[in-house]
């Protein structure tokens, strides 16, 4: 039997350097992370970036967000905007195309679900 994952604040929990996030259309955000699980179906970990705004999108996964620290707005193709803020909970299915607009330092728990099975880490 697999022991389940636990886990007492992600919300201090370390994360490793990923660098500037390439394409940034504002500013120049810089993303960390830290993978906790995954398997070829699915992806759980914590992200965070700096402020700035660059493209987003899910092509091949969906993923589920919930907001642990920060500020700003993910706004849709449509321009339809979504306020990001600490305790806020996102749905971005399969195909989602938009762009992140990070005004104070966001952190994220997200756990994603791949289309097709997979053999390494991508980070959201």
């Amino acid at each position: 039997m697999i022991p389940a994952l636990h886990l007492r604040d992600v919300a201090t929990i370390a994360l490793d350097p990923i660098g500037p996030r390439v394409g940034a259309t504002r500013g120049a955000p810089v993303e960390s992370g830290v993978v906790l699980f995954e398997d070829a179906h699915l992806e759980a970990g914590v992200w965070e970036c700096t402020p700035g705004c660059f493209p987003s999108r899910r092509d091949g996964y969906r993923e589920a967000v919930t907001i642990l620290a920060g500020r700003g707005v993910l706004r849709d193709a449509d321009g339809t905007e979504h306020p990001v803020e600490p305790g806020v909970a996102l749905a971005l299915p399969e195909g989602w195309v938009g762009e992140w607009d990070i005004t104070e330092t966001v952190r994220k728990f997200y756990v994603v679900t791949y289309s097709e099975p997979r053999e390494k880490s991508t980070t959201p």
